[in-house]
């Protein structure tokens, strides 16, 4: 039988948390990680898997945000660059630092207008770790073998990567060993306000079961369903609103040999960036499209593949149709409407909405955001709640790494060493996969190995039956789809049948 990591509360029902959590999108599992370490009784709950949304359709990326400049969002790109590397020395393993390639297109922004943007870039944040922005020679440059030769000048600058859902996964298992109780396939059903606390009915979507909880706080971190949970589920006016705006991205076999990323100018006055991803793609993205209606199952339309094609057309040698595309995304960002007509040019920064009324219990919803600053956003959403919080310990998560990710970023490449040192049975390529997901938990998940024999059942690519039963065991992964896509990557490299036949596995071992 599987390990279940959302069992019943009846031993909790006189329980009353400090604060619950609707939604396990990084804001939520952010904040329940910072909840948590700070002594605060949790709850969490998501009625998919953690990161199903919005948190795992970005495009990969730990950055400031070098377009919002233009919009003149220096106080959030401050804040996001600064967050850039409070968050490469906490979580290591998963971010990494990655050098982008700006060529300059003579028909869009002038070189001077660039040259000011990257000096704010390199100094509005206060940049430590990563190296400065500098002009280059695309004619010379190895950057520019992939570019058409119209492109001969081009800048470099840096931000990072990372796997964006596994970041959501870790803050939740960091909140979860602090003692948060992290509840997937949960879905709110109506939240009741009384005079002390509010009561939540719940239901458990595995087992059909009804739940019930209580919390002195309820902050809906709901993302793309933060307006839906307050009027449908809570019934409360809110005088905030969220727009709604559709992000699709392409992945395409890989069009360049190096490790460093592009961001093309586009005649729409959008960016468009092309980002190496899993050794043997690029990752082409993203548009901005307004959604109405409900906000589930955003699908990559038509129109939007063409232009990400167009897109990269413009500037690469090697031209791409929409039949190269090998797999597509597309996430829904939830952001603050802020009265701006072009999708593209409305705020990232997040708005928090605090709803009182009197002594009872408050409400705290969070509008927008960026991947980048959900760590702040956690803090801030905390320093808001202070008056219902007396004693409340101070901020702790700047400099206290996610898990695995207790080692020095720069170290990265002698820490994989070392795990395929001591683990000789795996393949280079599987050895640097296993740390950069999990870090040093790595050697946990491999404890007791000696031989390829001892990691089970290869379910195809170098997915193995002792990964998958950690990711069910540790991580609340239960479909195929948790497993392949937001949790180890895999999907790309196996086929329908090794897919079909991971799928059966599951359905026999949940039996």
């Amino acid at each position: 039988m599987t390990k279940s990591l959302n069992p019943s509360n009846d031993k909790n029902t006189d329980k009353i948390y400090d604060i619950a959590i609707i939604g396990g999108g990084v804001n939520g599992c952010g904040i329940a990680r910072d909840a948590a370490g700070r002594g605060l009784s949790v709850l969490l709950l998501e009625k998919d898997d953690l990161a199903s949304g919005t948190s795992s359709a970005s495009s990969k990326m730990i950055h400031g945000g070098l377009r919002y400049l233009e919009q003149y969002e220096f106080s959030l790109v401050a804040k996001a660059l600064k967050e850039r590397e409070v968050l490469l020395a906490i979580a290591p393993h998963i971010i990494s630092p990655m050098r982008l390639v700006l060529p300059h297109h003579k028909s869009l922004r002038p070189k001077w207008m660039i040259r000011i943007g990257l000096f704010l870039y390199d100094t509005l944040g206060g940049r430590k770790l990563l190296k400065a922005s500098h002009q280059i020679d695309l004619r010379t440059d190895a950057a520019g073998r992939a570019l058409k030769p119209e492109f001969t000048h081009g800048f470099e600058y840096s931000d990072c990567r990372v796997d964006d859902a596994r970041l959501v996964i870790l803050n939740a298992l960091d909140a979860h060993q602090h003692g948060a109780d992290i509840k997937t396939r949960c879905e709110l059903q109506q939240g009741h306000r009384e005079k002390d606390y509010w009561r939540l009915q719940a239901r458990d979507l595995q087992s059909g079961q009804n739940q019930q909880f209580r919390t002195r706080i309820l902050i809906n971190a709901a993302g793309p369903w933060v307006s839906e949970v307050v009027s449908d589920r809570i019934m409360l006016d809110t005088t905030s609103d969220v727009r709604l705006v559709k992000g699709s991205h392409i992945v395409v076999p890989k069009l360049f040999d190096h490790n460093r990323a592009y961001i093309f100018q586009n005649a729409d006055n959008r960016v468009i960036f092309a980002i190496p991803y899993q050794g043997a793609f690029t990752l082409i993205g993203t548009t901005d499209v307004d959604i109405t209606g409900n906000p589930g199952g955003a699908n990559v339309s038509k129109q939007e593949i063409e232009y990400l094609c167009d897109a990269s057309n413009e500037y690469f040698s090697a031209q791409i149709r929409p039949e190269d595309v090998v797999w597509h995304y597309a996430g829904i960002r939830p952001l603050f409407d802020d009265g701006e007509d072009a999708a593209s040019q409305i705020t990232r920064d997040y708005v928090l909405e605090l709803l009182e009324d009197g002594d009872k219990p408050p409400l705290l919803s969070v509008f927008g955001g960026k991947i980048t600053t959900y760590r702040k956003l956690a803090e801030t959403v905390l320093d808001k709640l202070q008056q219902w919080l007396p004693g409340l310990a101070p901020g702790w998560t700047d400099n206290a790494a996610l898990p695995g990710g207790d080692f020095l970023h720069d170290d990265l490449k002698k820490q994989i060493a070392d795990l395929q040192h001591d683990y000789p049975f795996l393949k280079p390529e599987t050895a640097r996969r296993l740390f950069e997901a999990y870090g040093t938990i790595a050697r946990k998940m491999l404890n007791g190995c000696k031989t390829i024999v001892d990691m089970g059942i290869c379910f195809g690519s170098d997915l193995y039956q002792r990964e998958v039963e950690y990711l069910i065991d540790t991580e609340w992964a239960l479909t195929v789809e948790d497993i392949i896509w937001r949790r180890s990557k895999t999907g790309l490299f196996m086929s329908g049948e090794e897919i079909a036949a991971l799928e059966n596995w599951l359905k026999s071992r949940n039996a």
